[in-house]
């Protein structure tokens, strides 16, 4: 199974420490690694593309010291081995404006509002793992018990009836 990374991005230590709670069951099957900056997670992902690991989602806060979380999507959008990532705004500080920015550069896929409920939390990751997966990953069969399953096995269904058309 190839190795896919959650990365979690907010300066509050304990908004980190919740997230990642909230997200433990899926440590089984992706790298899940917090930053409490946008430096710390530049770093995190050099390391991980060192290690040939693929950055499948990030949960980014908005408003941290040193940047904005916003910005931090739209330029990871422009990077090749992290555009692809699913990207999710967790914050309580993002205006509309820093909102549509990110969404008419294409570098947001959610947005969930501080504070938040842990299953829905969790809900919503895999179904935008879900999503992530059936675009990037050839091997399906393998997330079937893990994420969405109505929705990998529609996916490797119809993977199946585009090769039959051939």
């Amino acid at each position: 199974m190839s190795k896919y990374l959650i990365l979690c991005v907010d300066d509050e230590r304990d908004v980190l420490d919740s997230v990642t709670h909230d997200l433990a069951s899926l440590e089984e099957h992706f790298i899940i690694e917090a930053a409490e900056s946008v430096a710390e997670a530049r770093e995190v992902l050099a390391e991980a593309n060192a290690n040939g690991n693929k950055l499948a989602l990030i949960l980014c806060d908005h408003i941290m010291p040193e940047d904005l979380g916003v910005d931090f999507l739209i330029e990871l959008n422009g990077k090749g081995d992290c555009a692809n990532a699913r990207k999710i705004l967790l914050t309580g500080q993002a205006g509309l404006e820093d909102t549509v920015q990110a969404v008419n550069h294409n570098s947001l896929d959610y947005f969930i509002a501080k504070p938040w409920e842990g299953e829905n939390l969790k809900h919503i990751v895999v179904e935008q793992l879900t999503t992530y997966m059936i675009k990037h990953d050839s091997n399906l069969m393998q997330w079937v018990s893990i994420l969405d399953a109505e929705r990998v096995m529609k996916a490797i269904s119809d993977n199946r009836l585009s090769f039959s058309d051939c």
